[in-house]
């Protein structure tokens, strides 16, 4: 991890919250001048530390209905497969983030879809026509008391 020091830590947790946070109002939060604050945002940029800034969406405003994380299992563990299955999951719009993990199965995928006949879809038209996908297990979000993209 990157050496951060109190003032630098403070300035990302601020902008993690609020990517659209004036720079005199950061400056305020962190307890420094605008132009030291901003010396310091643009030296973590550089550093690749802030890597860029993203508006926060509302699924259901955009009508998804139905989240879940799938892990799937492949029966070949080859670089091709791993490289195979990740082109075709790219090209799925549903597929919102897509995880390599260790243990008993390779992939972790979170999918937002619009409701369940269409998360069938994917799971029985998309994934489940995969070569080398031996299994997929999914899990359906209820509820998400803590989501920190949000």
């Amino acid at each position: 991890m990157a050496d951060l020091d109190d003032i630098n830590t403070r300035i990302l947790r601020e902008l993690s919250q609020d990517g659209r946070i004036s720079n005199l109002e950061l400056a305020d939060r962190v307890g420094l001048s605008p132009s030291a604050c901003l010396r310091r945002v643009q030296d973590l940029e550089r550093k690749g530390i802030i890597t860029g800034y993203r508006a926060v969406l509302d699924p259901s405003a955009m009508g998804v209905g139905f989240v879940a994380y799938i892990g799937v299992g492949l029966g070949e563990h080859t670089k091709a497969v791993q490289e195979g299955f990740e082109r075709a999951v790219a090209k799925s719009p549903e597929v919102v983030e897509c995880h390599n993990i260790t243990g008993t199965l390779e992939y972790l995928l979170r999918v937002e879809c619009a409701d369940l006949k269409s998360y069938k879809t994917l799971h029985t038209d998309v994934l489940g026509t995969l070569p080398h996908v031996t299994s997929m297990i999914t899990y359906v979000v209820m509820g998400s008391p803590k989501d920190l993209r949000s």
